[in-house]
Parts: C-alpha cells; sequence; structure tokens
C-alpha cells in the first residue's frame, strides 16, 4: 500500500506509513490501516476520500535554490518558494528532498518519486554534502578541527565529515547527516555568521555551472552513481529497505 501512495507521488513510503495509520486511506471504500496490505490491479486506492493516480513520469530534478526562496509547499507569510520555480515547464507536483534554510542557496533535490525520496533523503544511505561557506570574521584557527571533533549544541553534537579552510573567511564543509542549520549553529559557537552558504554537491551530483534559480534533470550517470549507493548494503539500510518494500 505504501508503493502505491509513494507512486502518486503523494509522499514517501515512510511518511505513507503514518497516513496508513491514521486512517486516511481507504480501498474500494473500506478503510485500511494495517501497512502489509496489498492493492490488486482495479482496485481504487484514495486518501482523505481522494482517488490516487499513478505517476507514470517519475522526475528527479536539481534545482540551483536561491537565498531568500522557501523549501516548503506552502508558507502562511508568502514568502516564495523554490518548488515555485519549477512553474510552468513542470505540470507534475513535485517535493524537495530535504531542505536548505531560507537564507542558505545551492544544489537541492525535487521530485514526484517516492522511493527516490527516501533514500536520498535518509542520511544511513551516507550521501554526502558539500557546502561552500562565507564568514563575517575572521576564523578561528580550532574552528576546523573542533567541528570534525564534534561541538555539542543544544543538546546535539554537531559533527564535520570534513572542513577545509579556503581563507581568512571562508571554508568548505562536508556533512554526512546534516542536522538543522548545523553550520550555522557551530559558527554561533564561535561567534561567526555565514554571510554566504551555498551546497555545491549532494554525494556523485555537483551544483557545476547550473545557474541561480535554474534547474535541469538528473543525467543518467547520475542516476546510476546514485543507485549505486542506495543498493550498498550497510548498518541501517536494511531496516528501511524491509519497511519501504512492505
Amino acid at each position: 500500500m505504501q508503493a502505491v501512495i509513494a507512486r502518486a507521488g503523494v509522499a514517501s513510503r515512510r511518511a505513507a506509513e503514518g497516513m496508513i495509520l491514521a486512517g486516511r486511506v481507504t480501498v474500494n471504500g473500506s478503510v485500511v490501516t494495517e501497512l502489509g496490505t496489498r492493492a490488486f490491479p482495479g482496485d481504487v486506492v484514495a486518501l482523505d476520500g481522494r482517488p490516487l493516480i499513478a505517476e507514470e513520469r517519475k522526475l528527479r530534478l536539481a534545482l540551483n535554490k536561491p537565498s531568500g526562496y522557501l523549501c516548503a509547499m506552502a508558507d502562511s507569510y508568502g514568502r516564495p518558494l523554490a518548488a515555485a520555480l519549477f512553474k510552468p515547464d513542470i505540470k507534475e507536483r513535485v517535493y524537495n528532498v530535504g531542505r536548505l534554510d531560507l537564507e542558505s542557496s545551492g544544489l537541492i533535490f525535487f521530485t514526484n518519486d517516492g522511493d527516490f525520496a527516501a533514500k536520498a533523503g535518509h542520511p544511513s544511505f551516507g550521501l554526502v554534502k558539500e557546502y561552500e561557506v562565507e564568514v563575517d570574521g575572521v576564523l578561528h584557527p580550532d574552528f576546523a578541527s573542533a567541528f570534525e571533533k564534534g561541538l555539542a549544541e543544544g543538546g546535539e553534537t554537531l559533527k564535520a565529515e570534513r572542513v577545509l579552510v579556503t581563507g581568512p573567511r571562508s571554508l568548505t564543509v562536508w556533512l554526512a547527516e546534516g542536522k538543522n542549520r548545523e553550520i550555522r549553529r557551530a559558527l554561533d559557537l564561535f561567534r561567526l555568521k555565514a554571510t554566504v552558504l551555498r551546497r555545491v554537491a549532494i554525494g556523485p551530483v555537483r551544483l557545476g555551472n547550473l545557474a541561480e534559480g535554474s534547474w535541469r534533470v538528473l543525467s543518467d550517470e547520475e542516476n546510476t552513481a546514485l543507485q549505486t549507493i542506495f543498493n550498498k548494503t550497510r548498518p541501517g539500510h536494511e531496516r528501511l529497505s524491509r519497511r519501504e518494500n512492505e
């Protein structure tokens, strides 16, 4: 059942589990709350009373998000949405995989493929993200090593895979997990603010010369490289894979 919802582009399989357990899904008019329930050809699957139609075209898009654009499907404050940058060319409903905060820019995936979203957005699949950062003051000489070892903040440990200082006020940071505003929070501990924070790579996919506000379809080579990573058996993957295949 989760796969049917994911193929309709409504949500990832993991998110679909919550919809099923909440009693929001029906099959042929009957409410379904068991995750193992199967749908067969000819069955009418509906979410909140609306029949789901599988989207035949699966889109995997790379966007160069400008600063000031929100990664959300709606905003009560009327701020510009990153998803709107695909219109009018993309008719399908696509949603962001993970997030970039409002002030940050750079590479982010959008898709209507629930399977892809679940894997590309889950830290256990090890897609390391690369960021170029400029700050408003001179970097402390201990910042890079401290961030690599781990910084305690807000009950969490902020930890970079690697930090490369490229100038007195610039650096490149690689993150494996990417906690909320992790780089900005680490800089705050050293009384620094990021004036530029740009994501330039997600795993094997690089931003390259994609103009700010522009997007492109992931290439066959990029999809193959990503799938190779997804197919690797690593600790933490098996539980996710079993859950997604239910």
